[in-house]
């Protein structure tokens, strides 16, 4: 496991692990999933991973409950990240939902507490009061934000009156708008990015197809997965396979290094097994060289996918079943 050059109490590894999927049905993993959720962070902790990614919202407490659970020899060793949700984020509600979850993860602190989304009435300076509260008395460590704008997370930051030490976003080889300013701005102030969906919820994979359609409502909601997605993915599909055959790896693993290339960058992606969050785990190992890197970036730009307005029919034919 590699690690990210950062002044942090503890060690962030480069891959952590997501756990939406913990206590969530929509994931279609069926109801044994939540007794193999305990063995799966169990042996990322094995594999050295120290970032544990986790919401308030994900399976309504579910997941926090699970993951705290299963981190209880280990919580010392890593650091645990959770999320309010921004329905009322003023400083007095901040407060109350992180006590809740940190009841729920059974901690007496958290050591990343992140805004899931920015509330567009509630100021953030209303929030980081909240957060910054918390942390005066000892229940927050750092304070995060997620699905910020460059400016949004530096007025954040502002008003919190410290750092704001990482922005969670959507960023993956088929969603780099990232790297427009959020990555150079996190290497440039030592700030972290916190990458979700890195595997465009298994879009890049490899494992899916036109004629092989993924389940799970979350999945069939994503319009990378329409059939016509799927099909003009194939040529960026057989590029990851062929980066791959050259590293003995997995086109997952090529696309989770993708990500990891970038020194202020560590992904979380979910696991739905055992050996899942093993291939995670090694793709951190994985240095791509710079014509390999280039060929995925050609190829990712050659992809175009039908998404917005344009996508709407396809969705409704899928959730009718068509």
């Amino acid at each position: 496991m590699r690690y990210v050059r950062l002044d942090t109490p503890k060690p962030l590894s480069k891959i952590g692990l997501g756990t939406w999927q913990f206590g969530s049905r929509e994931w279609g993993y069926g109801p044994d999933y939540e007794k193999l959720a305990g063995a799966i962070v169990r042996r990322a902790v094995e594999l050295g991973v120290t970032l544990f990614d986790t919401a308030e919202l994900y399976g309504f407490g579910r997941s926090e409950r699970i993951l705290g659970a299963a981190l209880t020899e280990a919580r010392d060793k890593v650091t645990v990240a959770t999320k309010i949700f921004p329905v009322l984020p003023v400083a007095a509600v901040v407060q109350q939902r992180a006590v809740a979850s940190a009841a729920r993860l059974g901690t007496t602190r958290i050591d990343l507490y992140q805004v899931h989304s920015p509330n567009p009435v509630v100021s953030d300076q209303n929030t980081m009061r909240g957060m910054r509260a918390l942390q005066e008395v000892g229940l927050v460590g750092e304070v995060g934000v997620s699905n910020y704008s460059l400016r949004r997370w530096q007025v954040a930051e502002a008003a919190l009156g410290r750092r704001v030490l990482s922005n969670q976003v959507r960023y993956s080889l088929i969603d780099r708008k990232p790297e427009d300013d959020l990555l150079p701005y996190a290497e440039q102030a030592g700030r972290l990015v916190i990458a979700y969906s890195p595997l465009a919820q298994g879009f890049l994979s490899g494992r899916y197809d036109a004629n092989h359609p993924p389940v799970g409502a979350v999945r069939r909601a994503n319009p990378y997965f329409l059939p016509e997605n799927l099909e003009r993915g194939t040529a960026l599909i057989e590029t990851l396979r062929q980066v791959a055959a050259a590293h003995d790896a997995t086109p997952s693993q090529i696309a989770l290094a993708y990500v990891l290339r970038h020194p202020n960058v560590v992904a979380i992606p979910g696991a739905s097994t055992v050996e899942q969050v093993e291939r995670n785990a090694a793709a951190a190992e994985i240095d791509l060289a710079e014509d390999e890197y280039a060929a995925l970036v050609n190829a990712a730009r050659a992809f175009r996918p039908v998404t917005g307005l344009a996508a709407v029919p396809g969705m409704l034919r899928a959730r009718a079943g068509r």
